[in-house]
């Protein structure tokens, strides 16, 4: 789990498996994120969840990682993203492959 380091202080409740990684900002905490995953995947959540969420796609459509990427899909939340996606497909602001 990559933490920043203003929630490292006890904030976070629950079991820590493997390895907890703090860093001082959100550029480290993607960096981080980046060079140790596998695979993305997003649970429903606010600005900062869309932030990185557009953010590693974007790298998967500059072919910087090829890692899958999964959306959560926890009672619909992603229902409007994913039109939004077909929408931007449909104006051709957006490749179908990059959706």
């Amino acid at each position: 789990m990559v933490v920043p380091k203003a929630l490292a202080k006890g904030d976070i409740n629950g079991k820590t498996i493997r390895e907890e990684l703090q860093v001082s900002t959100m550029s480290d905490r993607m960096n981080a994120m980046f060079n140790h995953a596998d695979a993305f995947i997003a649970l429903p959540g606010g600005l900062g969840t869309l932030e990185e969420i557009f953010h590693i796609s974007s790298w998967a459509q500059l072919h910087i990682h090829h890692k899958p990427i999964v959306l959560l899909y926890v009672n619909g939340f992603y229902d409007n993203l994913l039109s939004f996606l077909d929408q931007a497909v449909e104006q051709e602001f957006l490749t179908s492959t990059a959706r």
